[in-house]
């Protein structure tokens, strides 16, 4: 049963079976929160909804759901009625899953098995896990995106470098740029995955939580070598970029003297 402390709070109640287990889903490209705000929520920004048979489901617009002792019927079903607000869905889904146990004796911290230890539960504290697992799930996601981006260019700059020369067009040099871009827009402007969640300024006593939840999923630094990569990826692919639009206008340039050329052996034919 819950500790008193959590009775007034309802997450509280709904997250009565312990250890609650929390499982993050990549579901999407995005999610539409805002048409999801006028059903029954428990909290907001990030948003919080009640799942049936007991569970309960952070949602963020960058397209994860964070599920606190939702179980797998239930998951299934939360997933199809959120099937029409999702953008670009995934398939398959990424996932991760962690647990939770309730010490109201003890503080707010990590275990060494990795299970995150609370002190109560509190719709605040429920969302600040679920924004650094989230944030750590939409990092694993991309830094699968950048290591495929990182494949691709690898051939690019061998052929480059064994014979001196690009044998492809520019328009998949453009779409490894598109990718990069799109990932930082992703990172910075949805996730935010290097800044704290807004919920700490009205709550600065879950600061100490979520500074732990950062370091120890290292939500800075893997943002931070995210976004080297990316620069790595833009500058090479740049480079190419300015190599590919050379050779063209070289090309370009031989058709103008081929065509002068032309207009003069005409002439001469004409005059002979």
């Amino acid at each position: 049963m819950p500790d008193s402390s959590s009775i007034a709070d309802p997450i509280g109640v709904l997250l009565e079976r312990r250890p609650i287990v929390v499982r993050s889903v990549l579901i999407g490209e995005r999610l539409d929160t805002r048409g999801l705000e006028q059903q029954e929520t428990l909290g907001r920004a990030p948003l919080v909804i009640r799942v049936r048979e007991g569970g309960v489901a952070v949602l963020f617009r960058y397209g994860v759901a964070v599920l606190f002792n939702v179980d797998l019927d239930a998951e299934r079903a939360l997933l199809d009625r959120l099937a029409p607000f999702v953008t670009d869905p995934f398939e398959p889904r990424e996932a991760e899953e962690i647990r939770v146990a309730i010490r109201p004796e003890s503080d707010d911290q990590i275990d060494l098995d990795g299970t995150i230890t609370l002190k109560e539960v509190t719709t605040e504290r429920i969302q600040t896990v679920a924004d650094a697992l989230a944030k750590s799930l939409i990092l694993a996601h991309y830094e699968a995106r950048i290591a495929q981006a990182f494949d691709r260019v690898e051939p690019m700059a061998e052929m480059l470098r064994r014979h001196g020369r690009l044998a492809m067009g520019g328009r998949p040099i453009l779409r490894q740029i598109g990718n990069a871009l799109l990932v930082q827009h992703n990172l910075v402007g949805r996730a935010a995955t290097g800044e704290k969640p807004d919920l700490l300024w009205d709550h600065p006593e879950l600061e100490r939580l979520y500074t732990r939840l950062a370091e120890e999923y290292e939500l800075r630094e893997r943002d931070r070598a995210l976004d080297h990569k990316q620069d790595v990826i833009l500058r090479t692919m740049e480079t190419m970029l300015g190599l590919v639009q050379q050779r063209g206008a070289i090309r370009l340039e031989w058709y103008i003297v081929l065509l002068i050329v032309a207009e003069l052996a005409v002439a001469v034919y004409a005059l002979l």
